[in-house]
């Protein structure tokens, strides 16, 4: 049972070490402000950036603000312990945010007992090219630190709340490259208590800037960490998972082929390529002008890496002669997937969405609605945004703020919000020039519609099987927004290729395709159609 709190909330420091994340820093500093716990200071260490950190912090009241010429993570740490005054602290990365309970329900555990040296909780990844979001919630109840050599269930540093005499003792380890915050959980849990939960704290942003997917670093510190624990196995137990976890590492390390989750592979695809290339050099020396040697090797070559080998000049993409075609695997008559390529690293329709939404980002803000959720509306606006609406057509969904068919909404009032957000609907409203219509008259004068409608596409096997009426083109997109919002401000643009086309029909995923090719525009193979819509 949890502790009443006292009418003096101890105080929590916040330290948010910044490199070069200011485009990202307002929402982190906002999401501590908006903390149902009131007792808390807000540190900003500024790691030697070279964008508008500083500026950004200097127009949020509260902030302490401390410049340090580039050391690095785990040195920005430890200088905000240094800065910080609180009785507990807490890690926050620039890119990251906290839920609103984060503090207030951790800070319960540590009240209860000052032997606790942390705790943690589970947080959701937000994908910054991809959707939808995952939450990562382990059950560990006991035994942490045999559980952690076997791997970083915490996960995300945003989800620990620290008792301050921890730093007596311990420091982040400026010497590591990556998997600091393992070394640390490790140290610590080995010698102090700790308490892990389920309960979702914080926001993991994930982007091909983060740290984490430089793959090789992270595998080679990740055996460094566990390789320093090998002194301190007491048990049995612990030895085992020493061992395993060790061998499991090492080779991954050192197998040409990573065993990561697809939306891993979605968003480190290029180190992952970089990653083996040595391997590929190796590869392109056996490859001789024999066309059945080079195609024996080929075959036997995973598919990444041939895609990589393509990459990087060692084979070279060809136009068949007529009746020399190779089909492969596309000679079927059945997809690789029915659900959009999701189980494959993601569909590739999204690619071009959330390209665009990026594009666009700058529109999402003020008062938004989105249809079905705001996932779109929170990571493009993020402190943007002064209030999220979301409609929905089903009464159980409890985030919905209107309930309705957008196509006849007369609940949703006239000139309501600055931005819209209506992504891959429109096909699945029969009237689709009805929905159009209320939402040119449900925007403020000067909101913006983002819109987007499936082009070349597969039909849903599932869910809106049902529902799927349309498909469109880039042109009946401008007629239909010159009927439906008379005088606005309209672009219409396409996304897409006869290969894009070609391996979104067959289901394939973003982790198998090139993106370099997806964005190659050809109007006659429209993937995905684009709008954006200013009300005048």
């Amino acid at each position: 049972m949890l502790p009443r709190e006292s009418n003096i909330e101890p105080l929590v420091s916040v330290i948010i070490p910044c490199f070069n994340h200011a485009y990202y820093l307002s929402a982190a500093v906002e999401s501590v402000k908006k903390q149902s716990y009131n007792n808390v200071e807000i540190i900003v260490v500024d790691d030697g950036s070279s964008d508008d950190t500083a500026k950004v912090c200097s127009s949020i009241p509260g902030v302490r603000y401390y410049y340090q010429q580039n050391q690095g993570l785990s040195a920005s740490r430890n200088n905000g312990i240094k800065l910080s005054k609180g009785a507990y602290l807490l890690f926050l990365d620039a890119d990251d945010w906290l839920y609103p309970d984060a503090i207030r329900h951790n800070i319960h555990y540590l009240l209860s007992d000052n032997k606790i040296a942390f705790v943690s909780g589970g947080y959701v990844n937000v994908y910054e090219n991809k959707n939808p979001s995952k939450e990562v919630t382990v059950e560990v109840l006991g035994d942490h630190y045999r559980h952690l050599l076997e791997y970083n269930y915490i996960g995300m540093v945003a989800t620990v709340l620290y008792n301050r005499w921890v730093f007596e003792k311990y420091r982040f380890d400026s010497g590591l490259k990556a998997c600091e915050d393992h070394d640390l959980y490790l140290k610590i849990s080995r010698n102090h208590p700790v308490i892990h939960h389920t309960k979702i704290i914080a926001a993991y942003r994930r982007h091909d800037k983060n740290m984490s997917y430089n793959v090789p670093v992270m595998l080679s510190t990740a055996l460094k960490v566990l390789k320093r624990q090998k002194s301190f196995l007491l048990s049995k137990e612990e030895k085992t998972e020493f061992r395993r976890s060790y061998h499991s590492l090492y080779n991954q390390l050192n197998s040409p082929k990573l065993s990561v989750s697809e939306e891993d592979i979605f968003i480190f695809k290029e180190d992952f390529i970089n990653y083996n290339r040595y391997r590929l050099k190796k590869l392109s020396n056996k490859i001789t002008s024999s066309p059945m040697i080079k195609s024996t090797i080929l075959k036997a070559t995973p598919p990444s890496v041939r895609r990589a080998l393509q990459k990087s000049g060692v084979t070279k993409s060809y136009l068949p002669d007529v009746g020399k075609v190779s089909m492969g695997d596309f000679d079927r008559v059945t997809p690789f997937s029915k659900t959009f390529g999701f189980d494959r690293g993601g569909a590739i329709d999204r690619y071009y969405i959330e390209n665009f939404l990026k594009k666009e980002s700058g529109s999402v803000k003020g008062r938004a609605l989105e249809i079905g959720d705001n996932a779109y509306t929170m990571l493009y606006g993020g402190s943007k945004i002064s209030k999220s609406d979301i409609l929905h057509v089903d009464e159980s969904n409890k985030s919905a703020t209107f309930i309705g068919d957008i196509s006849d909404a007369p609940q949703i009032p006239d000139n309501t919000f600055d931005c819209m957000i209506l992504t891959q609907t429109l096909h699945l409203i029969y009237d689709f020039k009805a929905a159009l219509r209320t939402c040119h008259r449900i925007l403020k004068p000067g909101g913006v519609l983002l819109l987007t409608v499936p082009g070349i596409t597969p039909i849903d096997h599932d869910e809106w099987n049902s529902t799927w009426y349309w498909s469109f083109t880039d042109k009946v997109m401008r007629l239909l927004m010159h009927e439906t919002f008379p005088a606005a401000d309209v672009s219409v643009q396409t996304f897409g290729n006869v290969y894009a086309a070609g391996t979104f029909l067959y289901g394939m995923g973003l982790e198998e395709v090139s993106t370099e090719k997806l964005d190659h525009v050809d109007s006659h193979y429209p993937v995905i159609i684009t709008v954006k819509a200013q009300k005048k």
